[in-house]
């Protein structure tokens, strides 16, 4: 059941993976993202159109610190797309792949906005892994301009001020 009773910054907070930067110069690495206490972590690539074949690989990886100590391959099945012109673009498309820690949409030459949804349960916490991190590679010789941020919710206490999902 929704929490109607909390703003939704109180129960949720926006970080930025990486600023916008035109994603062809070197591998844009997002902050790492503790999930000790949200549920479920959404993360976001925002992206402009560039070249056909520059296609961007979202990466996520798990680590141990924020630092990335021990980081290794996170794996997901699926993912979210809105490809095109994103104002006319209403509808999110679900891509359902093999278990992979990368999704690479065909959308390089489109506008395009990729989300994928990580549960805190999807991490190695046994083994003290409850970081995240997205990362995008180099997209090829041509330039693209995108920006990732992630969005926590389901933050375990409710609170006026949002703890740092950076610590």
């Amino acid at each position: 059941m929704p929490d109607y009773n909390h703003e939704f910054l109180e129960i949720a907070d926006i970080v930025p993976a990486f600023v916008p930067v035109d994603m062809q110069t070197a591998a844009n690495n997002g902050q790492w993202v503790g999930m000790k206490n949200i549920n479920r972590l959404l993360c976001v690539l925002l992206k402009a159109a560039g070249t056909a074949g520059d296609n961007p690989v979202l990466t996520l990886q798990q680590a141990t610190s924020n630092t990335g100590t021990a980081a290794k391959s996170l794996t997901f099945t699926r993912a979210r797309t809105k490809i095109g012109a994103i104002a006319s673009t209403p509808q999110w498309t679900i891509v359902t792949q093999s278990a992979s820690n990368t999704y690479t949409p065909t959308s390089a030459a489109s506008q395009a906005v990729i989300a994928i949804e990580v549960q805190a349960t999807d991490l190695d916490l046994a083994n003290g892994f409850n970081y995240v991190q997205l990362s995008v590679p180099d997209t090829g010789t041509n330039p693209q301009l995108g920006t990732a941020f992630y969005i926590a919710y389901g933050i375990t206490y409710a609170q006026s001020v949002t703890p740092s999902v950076l610590a």
